[in-house]
């Protein structure tokens, strides 16, 4: 004990012990980044079924899928003769289907979460040609035969065609805060997915496109700082709950005759289009929903008139999920859907005119991904829960559901990226206790090579005196049963007592309790656990894995059976003879930071102290799309809504409380920590405030989470190992 709380003196000045070869320190976490995990960027198959392409250092490079062995660059901005551009940082490339031409994209700006601009280049192998003068641009895309590409360009839509190096226009009422074509909209891409909103079609004679008409949606203004006399401010349209989104109208572009035509289906801001898909020559296939996102239909639109026929009706008690799993086969005389209509989400087949031909799996247990089908093979590739909420596999079934088989691959999780041809498949593995592997296996299963293994990582921990995470299963209530995990200090001792960290996220659909990696929060949490706290994490109801009544149960009510569910299992730990029940805290980021606020102000005869990173504190200053989709509107559920928002139980804070919130989080707004701050003053009760200005949601960049980070850390220190005082004092 001595030597930890000796440790601890110096961690709360800023210091660290550089001679402890296995101590964990903030420095090496957020500033040099030693226990970073290696990735393989920009890995893209070949077609020529033996090869394989990635990004590195700014240059893309090829290698042999069979041997590993590098054969060429296939560019780099010297070979292009670019050599004032030697120093540019590659953001990213792609190839055109015949793998003539490469879209070369570099010096990426983003603008929200998933969107971006940024300079584009097309290399013919001989050629650098900029595809539109020196300008940043949008989703640029080649055509299928790539002679073509499609772009957007402060929100109107264009076309270049490669050989005449002619740009046309497919729209031109793109005006910022108002019309936006061929990309989506903010609350369409935070809360649908994709930032893309144009698809070639499959023939490359049409391009379908969203237009967002955003005039009527109210206006959000951030302040950014600048070290200039006035700061900026920047505004964007951000529909809240209840009020009023945008207009969407998909429409069809016809590039050789140069017209186009505007769908059928109906225009209405009480109406959602979260995808569209090309289903070959049969048309553009629209999926909609209203606005409680609980009815949904497939709608297939003819091209060059723009009439439309429904191929699929889906109704839903709570809401329906959006997933990119639609599948047309055979020149679309049929497709695959995934759905949650028996309980569990799996994978149906029907035929066009909206019959079911076949349930293709079925079981307690979720559909987690959907990979593809197998033309040649007649097989499906899918991501399954079905042995154990807790980890993922990758499976192979039939068309007509026979012959399931699970694919070679080791216990924990796993993922995969399949070749175009099915011939080739990177298998990633990790565990709670092991980094990410990435591993190229053929069609019948067998290991070709690893591409990366993580060795540095993988025995830097292993050469670590650490715990492994343990996870497990409790019952903190009745009738309740969760999956959880613990991290106990290396030197654990049984008959003493340990201040106890938890740490969540809880949102609907969500997991942090599995057996994968960790990432950078895994080596914070053994630090913690180093410096004496036990870490643990629990799923609450309303999370993912487990089937959609449980996770569907907090439908209308977010953070109520969550918030139980949470003070219930503080409770359950509190009770174990090595916890100290008066030294418990709780951490979220996000709903994880609504969940840590909530649980400190109705759990306060159990909570000594929470952090809270950009928190929701109240549902109905949140966006539609996802606000709405659990809760409905607030006039609709005001009681939902004021029973689980924090500020309205600001009265109610007793332990000690840290809000951090970025000025420049465009998701959660500052204003959620705003008003509850206001709340916290007007009931008289003191709370500690970091406020980032210029941050987003994500709070990072320079220094920024080192900086974040040390104090997090210093106040759990403060308020759970170096003060003794009982909760609620």
């Amino acid at each position: 004990m001595s030597r930890i709380l000796f440790v601890l003196l110096f961690v709360g000045a800023g210091i660290h012990l550089s001679n402890a070869q296995n101590e964990i320190t903030l420095e090496d976490l957020w500033l040099n980044y030693k226990f970073y995990e290696r990735s393989v960027p920009g890995f893209n198959f070949m077609n020529d079924g033996s090869s394989y392409t990635r990004l590195e250092d700014g240059v893309i490079k090829k290698y042999s899928i069979q041997s590993g062995k590098f054969m060429e660059d296939i560019f780099a901005f010297k070979k292009a003769g670019k050599s004032d551009e030697a120093d540019v940082s590659m953001s990213g490339y792609s190839f055109s289907a015949d793998e003539s031409k490469i879209l070369v994209e570099y010096e990426r700006e983003g603008i929200y979460r998933r969107s971006s601009k940024a300079f584009f280049y097309v290399w013919d192998g001989k050629n650098f040609m900029p595809l539109y003068d020196r300008k940043k641009v949008m989703h640029a895309s080649f055509n299928p035969a790539g002679t073509q590409v499609a772009f957007v360009f402060e929100n109107n839509l264009y076309v270049k065609d490669l050989a005449s190096n002619k740009v046309t226009a497919i729209t031109n009422d793109g005006a910022f805060n108002t019309i936006i074509n061929g990309s989506a909209d903010w609350v369409y891409e935070e809360e649908f997915g994709f930032t893309k909103a144009f698809q070639w079609s499959p023939d490359g004679k049409y391009i379908a496109y969203y237009k967002f008409d955003e005039t009527d949606v109210k206006e959000f203004t951030m302040t950014i700082y600048k070290d200039e006399m006035y700061p900026e401010y920047q505004t964007f349209k951000y529909p809240k709950v209840g009020e009023r989104n945008a207009t969407v109208s998909i429409h069809v572009y016809d590039v050789d005759n140069n017209t186009q035509v505007q769908s059928d289906l109906p225009v209405d801001p009480e109406l959602y289009t979260p995808r569209i898909k090309w289903a070959a020559d049969k048309g553009l296939c629209v999926t909609m929903m209203n606005r409680h996102q609980n009815e949904l239909t497939l709608n297939l639109v003819n091209p060059t008139t723009g009439s439309s026929t429904v191929i699929l009706k889906e109704k839903n008690k709570y809401y329906i999920d959006i997933t990119d799993n639609l599948t047309f086969l055979d020149g679309a005389s049929s497709f695959l859907w995934t759905s949650e209509k028996d309980g569990f989400n799996h994978i149906y087949h029907y035929g066009l005119d909206g019959k079911l031909i076949k349930q293709i799996t079925s079981g307690d247990w979720d559909i987690a991904n959907f990979y593809g089908y197998d033309q040649d093979e007649s097989e499906l590739y899918y991501l399954s829960a079905e042995d154990g909420s807790t980890e993922r596999y990758v499976y192979a079934i039939q068309l007509d559901g026979s012959n399931k088989r699970k694919l070679p691959q080791e216990k924990g999780w796993n993922t995969a990226q399949f070749s175009s041809t099915y011939d080739y498949y990177v298998l990633r593995h990790s565990t709670n206790s092991q980094p990410t592997t990435y591993e190229v296996f053929n069609r019948k299963g067998k290991s070709v090579r690893l591409i990366e293994d993580n060795a540095r990582l993988n025995s830097l921990h292993e050469s670590m005196d650490l715990q492994a995470p343990e996870i497990m299963t409790i019952k903190p209530s009745k009738g309740v049963e969760l999956n959880a995990y613990v991290i106990k200090p290396a030197d654990f001792d049984v008959n003493k007592e340990y201040p106890l960290f938890m740490y969540l996220y809880g949102g609907p659909g969500s997991q942090q309790v599995a057996n994968r990696w960790g990432g950078q929060n895994y080596w914070w949490f053994q630090m913690l656990a180093q410096q004496g706290f036990i870490v643990a994490c629990v799923d609450n109801r309303g999370t993912g894995g487990k089937g959609e009544e449980f996770k569907k149960m907090t439908y209308q009510q977010l953070g109520h059976y969550e918030t139980i569910d949470q003070i219930d299992a503080a409770k359950y730990f509190g009770e174990l003879d090595y916890i100290d029940a008066n030294r418990i805290g709780i951490f979220g980021w996000s709903y994880g930071g609504y969940m840590s606020s909530l649980c400190l102000l109705k759990g306060n005869d159990v909570f000594k102290a929470a952090i809270a990173v950009a928190p929701v504190t109240s549902w109905k200053w949140y966006d539609s799309i996802y606000t709405e989709r659990y809760m409905r509107t607030y006039a609709e559920n005001e009681s939902g809504y004021r029973d689980n928002s924090p500020v309205y139980f600001a009265d109610q804070l007793k332990g000690n409380y840290l809000l951090v919130h970025g000025l420049a989080d465009d998701n959660v707004h500052y204003q959620h920590t705003a008003e509850m701050t206001r709340a916290l003053v007007n009931a008289n009760k003191q709370f500690d405030t970091y406020v980032y200005p210029n941050k987003n949601h994500g709070i990072y960049g320079g220094p920024t989470r080192y900086h974040l980070f040390k104090k997090m850390t210093t106040f759990l220190n403060d308020k759970l190992m170096n003060d003794y005082s009982s909760v609620g004092e």
